[in-house]
């Protein structure tokens, strides 16, 4: 049996290590079925003789989803105590550690979290539907716009057009097809990196991509301005729509506009090495934690 396992579970893969420091990978957490039995799956393969302490940071937890719920699911694998907590915190303090700051994570969808003294604050994450403002399926679905709108002659002509004649035949039925796509999402959200290819030459995929980064500062900035931290909290920033160099430019410049004493600086870890900090909380991102023991 081991004292502890530090659990990362995201939709992708999980990963989990030990008080030994021996590292296990396996399946993603399918977020359309219950989740919590899924973790004890994940927890009972990573540490098979058992473990006292669970430490997990996971995406899509419910209201349903609590550390009592997973302790019970434990029952009779030796587990004392569970700390679970949104991987938007595990995120935070494997970039940053348990210090006041900002962390935004933008992928196919974003969040951004800020950690004061004694308080936390999330922004967006809101999903596809209602938010996950400058994320990457943002931005594949602002160039889609914009492409629909050059092809009705309500916007400027882009090479962004291309890209959707290229995807879908005929734009008139862009919208039948990718309504009827389960991988709209994801199909969507690849537009990103083929817009950054575009950002040197094309204006208005540029300008899909500033906007993009505005959006992300100010979903920074609200969060600062939300917590108790200080002046010159640092913020990091995470995920492949970092990745363009246009886009983070333009972010790097807004924030020197509007937040310049806030350093923009490099992940000391990942979200498994967060995991691995959930009990050991002292700024505003304890209250961000559930906790269950027997």
């Amino acid at each position: 049996m081991t004292s502890r396992l530090a659990l990362d579970g995201g939709q992708s893969g999980c990963r989990a290590r030990d008080a030994a420091g021996h590292i296990w990978e396996g399946v993603g957490i399918d977020t359309a079925r219950p989740r919590i039995p899924q973790l004890a799956a994940a927890v009972r393969a990573a540490a098979p003789e058992g473990t006292e302490r669970v430490l997990v940071g996971t995406t899509g937890l419910g209201v349903e989803d609590t550390a009592a719920a997973l302790l019970d699911e434990l029952h009779g694998h030796g587990t004392k105590s569970v700390h679970l907590a949104h991987d938007s915190v595990t995120s935070y303090l494997g970039a940053l550690g348990d210090r006041t700051g900002c962390v935004v994570a933008a992928g196919t969808g974003v969040v951004t979290l800020a950690a004061g003294e004694t308080t936390a604050a999330r922004v967006d994450g809101w999903g596809w539907i209602l938010g996950d403002a400058g994320s990457g399926f943002w931005i594949g679905r602002r160039a889609i716009d914009m492409a629909l709108r050059a092809y009705d002659g309500r916007g400027p002509a882009t090479a962004l057009l291309d890209l959707v004649r290229a995807d879908f035949g005929d734009p008139a039925l862009a919208y039948l097809t990718l309504q009827a796509d389960p991988r709209r999402v994801a199909r969507t959200a690849a537009y990103a990196k083929q817009v950054d290819a575009l950002a040197d030459t094309d204006d208005v995929a540029a300008q899909v991509l500033r906007d993009a980064a505005f959006e992300l500062v100010t979903s920074v900035t609200t969060a600062l301005r939300r917590v108790d931290g200080s002046v010159d909290d640092p913020v990091c920033v995470l995920g492949n729509v970092f990745r363009s160099a246009t886009l983070t430019d333009a972010f790097t410049s807004r924030m020197g506009d509007v937040a310049p004493a806030h350093p923009i600086v490099p992940a000391q870890g990942s979200g498994l090495d967060g995991a691995d900090l959930l009990d050991q909380l002292a700024t505003g991102l304890a209250h961000l934690v559930d906790i269950a023991t027997v």
